[in-house]
């Protein structure tokens, strides 16, 4: 009985602790409800809003002639206010805005956006996305124009949140030189070293948040709209950036080497027309580009026989030597204490003129002759090196510049046969980019000039900042010494390492290089090629260099790996180069046209000028089928060679009448402005030029 009891009572007990409880939820949430209600609902808001950042939109990168390398363009996620719409607007369009959206996403039927959209009206829901797929530009007037979006934001209820993306127009050319930036703000490239332009200001605007966890913009006086960023324009030229990137990818693919540079330079200005970097993709099949060699730390390496150039303007400089001294190379070997100096060639050389020393890049030749003359004194080698800044960073645009590494005759690690594999290129590091800088000053007439990858940050038509051409330093030997290293350079093509490249059209002035990699502190049978001149050797407009890293096979050689691909490339440059033509035909006497035979006749349209040829009794063939064409002579006959008009690129219009040029141009949206009479001798943009709608094209007749 006494259990019984006391069982009853530990219920009853539990029981009213239960209804204690229970009351004073019922309490709390009626307090809560009806007396600070208000106090709760401001504070819920004040938590749910906040100004939040918005993205500017990022500022374009061009190329030098007006190509657009990256830009950021707008997609939309399309969301909706379905509370904001008049009874009339929703009843009287929504069974047509739900067909559009169930015909235009493919995701749910008309049914089932009707019902999400009157649904969420019903709830007093102020936001509903739509559809999470994002939308282009063009997608998004033909959505306003949608029964109930056709009534704007206040009126139909609907919102395109924009949202911006990095597009490249040319996909992956000129890839680790436009670069990019990620959310981290690391990255590479002009994205990364321009960020302070590109990236423009932000805004900032009043954001609610809304169910599960999305932020939903909200109209407040408030805002500050963002400054978009500011353009850059470079200095790079698509095409040839195109034809090094083509011209470097077969010779590695060709050689199966592990990585590749190129550096195209405009001689007088500094300006890099190309850079292109290719490496071997990790899986050991095809080649991307992932790291600037040209210009950055991995891409310090002793650079081999292109230093020799610098050798040659020490001694030169000094007044040591006459091109036409003779050297006892010997069988090819010499030995420095107790280093062994090598030629490349079995057997050596015997005795050379200086010139062909270096002609024939005898090792042997040149440290010989450096250690008779600095042996004694290597701080004046050192000075010629400090006078031309070789042994400093460029201080080029581009972040992340390699720091040239040279010995000091003062410190422990100069060792006596430090001077003479230095004078041939080793126990030292310079980036390609301070090659060519060097050897681009030979071609300059002694002025060095900084390399340029930027020309101009604008925005609209408003120039914010201007980047001209900027002398390093001017006269870097005197103008003798310029002239025997441009004569040097150009016997290195005519007769020497580099006699493979030699052509008859337009001359070329350069010097192959060749060096042995250091692994593990050992010398290996791996080499670094090279090769680094200018073009036209006479009036040189063009530098460039080419290294190619570990090429395999037989001779590898700079000579036989890098210089080919530098002939490739400006073979390509001066096809397209109207102006290096022009000169290089003025400057030698015209061939004479016997004009009884063959009518001065260069190009136009086919039909009128077969109908020409034929009533004069001409023999001419064509077996083609464009429109428009240009005309060769063989064997007394003319051949008639298709000429592309129709490819959204810049058409050689040379040779043609003013009236069949006007026609072409003008109807792929050029303007045209011309001089003189006759038929067109040159045109101011170049043919296969990439162009902007509107741009004036210059023609000049003769």
């Amino acid at each position: 009985m006494n259990i019984k009891k006391s069982i009853l009572l530990r219920v009853r007990v539990s029981f009213l602790v239960v209804t204690l409880i229970a009351g004073a939820i019922f309490y709390r949430i009626a307090t809560i409800q009806l007396v600070e209600g208000d106090r709760w609902r401001k504070m819920s808001e004040e938590i749910n809003l906040q100004y939040r950042p918005v993205k500017a939109t990022r500022g374009n990168i061009y190329s030098g002639n007006g190509s657009l390398l990256a830009t950021s363009l707008p997609f939309y996620r399309v969301a909706m206010d379905p509370y904001i719409s008049s009874e009339n607007v929703l009843k009287s369009g929504i069974d047509s805005l739900a067909i559009k959206l169930s015909g235009f996403y493919r995701d749910r039927s008309a049914a089932a956006y009707k019902r999400m959209i009157l649904d969420a009206r019903n709830q007093g829901k102020k936001y509903l996305i739509l559809n999470r797929k994002q939308i282009g530009y063009q997608d998004k007037l033909e959505m306003m124009t949608w029964p109930v979006f056709r009534e704007g934001r206040m009126g139909g209820g609907v919102i395109f949140e924009k949202i911006d993306k990095r597009y490249r127009p040319f996909k992956n050319l000129a890839g680790r030189t436009v670069g990019f930036l990620n959310e981290d703000q690391y990255g590479v490239g002009l994205e990364y070293s321009f960020n302070d332009f590109l990236e423009g200001r932000n805004g900032e605007a009043l954001f609610q948040k809304i169910a599960g966890g999305s932020w939903k913009p909200l109209h407040d006086a408030e805002d500050i709209k963002p400054t978009d960023g500011y353009d850059i324009v470079t200095t790079l030229d698509v095409n040839i950036q195109d034809v090094a990137e083509s011209a470097l990818l077969r010779q590695l693919m060709n050689k199966d080497a592990a990585y590749g540079s190129v550096i195209v330079m405009e001689v007088s200005t500094g300006h890099i027309k190309a850079i292109a970097n290719l490496q071997k993709n990790k899986n050991g099949y095809g080649y991307g580009e992932y790291y600037n060699y040209a210009v950055g730390e991995q891409g310090l390496t002793e650079p081999g026989s292109t230093f020799k150039l610098l050798s040659m303007l020490a001694l030169l400089e000094e007044g040591k030597i006459n091109l036409q001294d003779s050297i006892d190379t010997g069988n090819g070997t010499y030995k420095f204490y107790d280093r062994y100096m090598r030629d490349a060639r079995n057997g050596g050389y015997g005795k050379l003129t200086v010139r062909e020393v270096f002609e024939k890049s005898s090792n042997v030749g040149i440290s010989k002759m450096v250690h008779e003359h600095f042996g004694h004194q290597p701080h004046r080698f050192m000075e010629y090196i400090k006078k031309i800044k070789l042994d400093q960073p460029l201080g080029f645009q581009l972040k992340g510049e390699g720091i040239p590494y040279f010995k000091d005759p003062e410190k422990n690690d100069w060792y006596g046969t430090t001077l003479p594999w230095m004078s041939i290129g080793y126990e030292l590091k310079i980036t390609p980019l301070q090659t060519l800088a060097f050897y681009n000053a030979i071609a300059n007439g002694g002025d060095m000039v900084k390399p340029l990858i930027v020309k101009e940050i604008s925005r609209g038509n408003a120039i914010e900042k201007k980047y001209r051409p900027e002398t390093i330093k001017s006269n870097i030997a005197s103008e003798k010494t310029i002239q025997q290293l441009q004569s040097l350079l150009k016997g290195v093509v005519d007769r020497g390492t580099a006699r493979n490249i030699k052509n008859e059209t337009y001359s070329i002035a350069g010097k192959t290089g060749t060096a042995q990699k250091l692994e593990n502190g050992r010398y290996t049978q791996k080499y670094f090629t090279s090769f680094a001149g200018f073009f036209p050797a006479d009036k040189p407009k063009y530098s460039a260099i080419i290294v190619i890293d570990s090429p395999k096979g037989f001779n590898a050689y700079g000579g036989d790996i890098s210089a080919p691909v530098f002939r490739e490339i400006a073979d390509k440059i001066y096809a397209q180069d109207m102006d290096m033509q022009d000169s290089k035909a003025s400057s030698k006497e015209q061939p004479k046209v016997d004009l009884e035979t063959f009518p001065y006749i260069r190009a136009g349209n086919v039909e009128e000028l077969r109908m020409i040829c034929n009533s004069m009794g001409i023999s001419n063939h064509y077996a083609g089928d464009e429109t428009w064409v240009q005309s060769t002579v063989s064997n007394k006959s003319i051949h008639w060679v298709g000429n592309e008009v129709e490819a959204p690129l810049v058409p050689d219009v040379t040779g043609m009448t003013l009236r069949d040029a006007i026609y072409i141009l003008e109807n792929k949206g050029l303007r045209v402005e011309f001089s003189g009479k006759g038929r067109v001798a040159s045109q101011s943009l170049h043919k296969g030029s990439s162009f902007r709608k509107d741009q004036i094209i210059k023609l000049t007749l003769s």
